[in-house]
């Protein structure tokens, strides 16, 4: 079998360690050594560039590609499927190997994926966004339409449910269509133009079946949290992860360390939003207005949570803005506070760590597979950190780059 070789660079590994110099051995897919004097069959000179464990990002939507308002009702079905194409693949132009799509992806997306059908990162998905009625995943509209982000098909239940039982169903149904992790909307959001982002949303009867049922199934649950009680609501019926977490509290910030409940930020998301807005996007008033109030306190937020020391990996809510620009995340998180390495961190060992994949992915270390992004320069200047991307490797076959 081939060895190929990856030689002459740096390797930040994801473990904790320091970048230093380094050679990365692949065979059949899977890391076979890391360290210094390796030889291999194939070599591939990674010169001035620093091998990194393939980035994660755990927060997108690959069938939404920004807000397209009324113009979704006037869009084939199917349309969605093609969009999702184009953006699986600027997403792996990034150097981000692994996803997690937080609600409109369905089984055969993730398949077509696994099956080489189409190019893409390897997906954790959500499939439905679980919403009470009047919250973040409903689509009624005052004129008595209804125009939902991802409508319901066979592969795609319904994600509006009131009351414990009918909670309960839905998320049989959900986990029998596929899911790897249930989402679910505790607060109102930005986007969503007929509810509140600081009102929180579902009762903690409703929510204490999802989680039961979740964990019955061996899956876990990740909350669309922005209203400080309904980011607490999340922590005490045990969700996995808060997404957003926009208007954290001292208290709310306690509860998620005492807990161990992780937070994906998604810092890019409300600027998103006003520069679509700019743009002439069309986006409703009350949606830009709900973005101008959230985008500085959801980074002196994050900024806390960090400080605290809560566990966070990165997430970006791409399809809120363009799928592609999913690195400049991490230039935010290192303005919050986070060190450079502990950014490279989040999108890599941490976030595989929350995806439940750190047996797989995340680190560069014999075993694991070959899931890896080659970058050029400083590791640490994210700054342009897209341009830099030199190569891309999956399961140890690049994908992206050449020479």
């Amino acid at each position: 079998m081939t060895r190929t070789l990856l030689s002459g660079g740096q390797v930040f590994d994801g473990t904790g360690a320091e970048v230093a110099d380094g050679d990365v051995l692949v065979e059949e897919g899977r890391i076979l050594d890391v360290g210094a004097g390796l030889d291999g069959d194939e070599l591939i000179d990674v010169t001035g560039c620093t091998v990194l464990p393939g980035f994660i990002d755990c927060h997108v939507h690959m069938m939404f590609s920004g807000w397209i308002g009324d113009r979704a009702v006037h869009r084939p079905f199917s349309y969605g499927y093609f969009e999702a194409v184009h953006n699986l693949a600027a997403t792996l132009d990034c150097g981000i190997t692994t996803v997690r799509d937080a609600g409109g992806a369905d089984l055969g997306v993730r398949q077509a994926v696994e099956d080489g059908l189409i190019e893409g990162p390897w997906l954790r998905i959500a499939i439905t966004i679980l919403s009470q009625t009047g919250g973040h995943n409903d689509g009624w509209l005052p004129s008595g339409t209804c125009v939902p982000l991802f409508a319901a098909h066979a592969g795609r239940p319904d994600g509006v449910v009131d009351g414990p039982e009918e909670m309960r169903k839905r998320a049989r149904e959900i986990i029998r269509a596929g899911a790897d992790v249930l989402k679910v909307c505790t607060s109102g959001g930005v986007l969503s133009p007929r509810d509140n982002p600081r009102h929180a949303h579902f009762r903690p009867d409703e929510l204490d079946v999802l989680v039961t049922e979740a964990t019955a199934a061996g899956l876990p649950v990740m909350a669309h949290a922005q209203a400080t009680d309904g980011i607490k609501n999340a922590v005490r019926a045990g969700v996995r992860s808060v997404e957003h977490g926009v208007f954290l509290d001292d208290e709310a910030i306690g509860m998620m360390l005492d807990a161990g409940t992780w937070l994906v930020p998604t810092l890019t998301a409300p600027a998103a939003a006003l520069q679509a807005a700019e743009t002439g996007a069309g986006l409703p008033d009350s949606v830009v207005a709900k973005a101008r109030e959230v985008i500085d306190v959801h980074r002196e937020s994050f900024a806390r949570a960090v400080e605290a020391g809560v566990r966070i990996a990165m997430g970006t809510d791409s399809g809120v803005g363009p799928h592609g620009r999913n690195l400049e995340e991490l230039a935010l998180m290192a303005a919050g506070g986070m060190k450079p390495a502990d950014v490279l961190a989040a999108t890599t060992s941490s976030a595989a760590e929350l995806l439940g994949l750190a047996d797989t992915t995340g680190t560069i270390a014999p075993g694991k597979r070959a899931d890896l992004v080659v970058v050029d320069g400083d590791p640490y200047d994210f700054t342009g950190l897209k341009d830099r991307v030199r190569a891309v490797f999956q399961n140890g076959r690049r994908v992206r780059g050449t020479g």
